[in-house]
């Protein structure tokens, strides 16, 4: 799964010409990831990217795995993450209201279900609140968890490379 992630963000930044990726938590998933295949996979896609600034906002899962080695250049903090071009905006793993900010955050790595029967799917999506917004797992790795929309929710399913609202909760 790491090579497809991998795979993955650096299309999206190729496409998206981005100049900075920041990870919200749970970059590695344990102290095994550190396993040398790993982190050749990952040092090979660094080399790739080198000009683009890889920032990690700390989550459960670094805790226990510890931070990335210092040679893949990725520079780590605690949350919340304030940046001074986006004021207002707090970067979290946990999704915790933080006073004065609306927090995007990762962790829980939302899901939500549309259809009906057999027709019936189970999408990763983007969930956001009054105050939190929380975002969808992007690596092949991660599982999902059911969002409970409460009234004034608004949810974006992921599906077919495309992001689609669903209608507002009431």
């Amino acid at each position: 799964t790491t090579t497809e992630t991998l795979d993955r963000l650096g299309a999206l930044i190729d496409a998206h010409r981005a100049s900075r990726v920041i990870f919200l938590g749970d970059l590695l998933h344990s102290a095994r990831a550190h396993a040398p295949a790993t982190l050749e996979a990952f040092s090979c896609w660094r080399k790739r990217h080198a000009g683009i600034d890889l920032m990690l906002v700390r989550g459960n899962h670094d805790d226990r795995a510890g931070d990335p080695p210092a040679a893949l250049g990725v520079t780590c903090v605690d949350e919340p993450l304030r940046l001074a071009e986006a004021p207002g905006l707090a970067l979290c793993h946990h999704p915790t209201a933080q006073p004065g900010h609306y927090v995007l955050a990762g962790h829980s790595h939302p899901c939500t279900t549309v259809g009906r029967g057999i027709d019936r799917l189970r999408l990763p999506c983007f969930h956001f609140g009054a105050t939190v917004g929380v975002l969808p797992a992007f690596g092949a790795f991660t599982g999902m968890h059911p969002v409970v929309r409460i009234a004034g929710d608004r949810v974006f399913v992921v599906a077919d490379n495309a992001v689609h609202a669903l209608p507002a909760f009431s």
